[in-house]
């Protein structure tokens, strides 16, 4: 059974936030999607424009969380906890964040876009050239890299694609180099240009 097919059965083929059934399509939940039906979720094309693009966030759209934010499914919680902290400059969104409750691993992965913070507490990485790197961004290492640990470099040259970033610390980011996550310090990155 495909991932869009398993989504469309679990959801009853509508939008897992909205409920809409027009223009849904798969959201794989950045920045350290497993993918899959865990880390993914069917979305229609409002909701998905809104997540990706924060300056096109409509907060009345998103009184649809008073439903699903009791999704049984971690991907819909996970996104719901997202977009109710981007509105809670609206008031009635804070009282839906008091009552909705997150394990521990989920608040973790939750916060790891940043996106519950203030402007002014948000960490910024960048990379070796003053770029700023964001959760799903690809990047290139600029030089050869002992892996701690282990007896593994990782070289110049490798592409390290979709990386996360560390909540607390900017000079850190993860990322998967010949299928292992390493931690990778920001100062040894190049960001790569979308089309690379």
């Amino acid at each position: 059974m495909s991932l869009l097919q398993e989504l469309q059965d679990r959801s009853g083929n509508q939008c897992e936030l909205c409920a809409s059934k027009d223009d849904l399509s798969i959201y794989e939940v950045p920045p350290i999607s497993t993918g899959g039906v865990d880390g993914s979720l069917l979305a229609c094309s409002t909701c998905i424009e809104q997540i990706e693009n924060p300056e096109t966030t409509d907060a009345n759209h998103w009184r649809c969380l008073n439903d699903s934010m009791w999704s049984e499914f971690r991907a819909v919680k996970v996104v719901a906890w997202r977009m109710l902290h981007r509105v809670k400059k609206d008031g009635w969104s804070q009282d839906l964040l008091d009552m909705l409750y997150l394990e521990d691993n989920d608040v973790r992965f939750a916060e790891a876009t940043g996106e519950h913070l203030d402007e002014s507490e948000k960490i910024i990485h960048r990379d070796v050239n003053g770029a700023i790197l964001q959760a799903g961004d690809n990047v290139v290492l600029i030089k050869d890299l002992k892996v701690k640990g282990s007896s593994m470099v990782a070289k110049q040259g490798t592409a390290v694609r979709r990386i996360s970033l560390d909540p607390e610390n900017a000079k850190y980011i993860e990322g998967k180099v010949d299928g292992t996550q390493i931690v990778i310090i920001t100062d040894y990155v190049k960001k790569m240009a979308e089309k690379e």
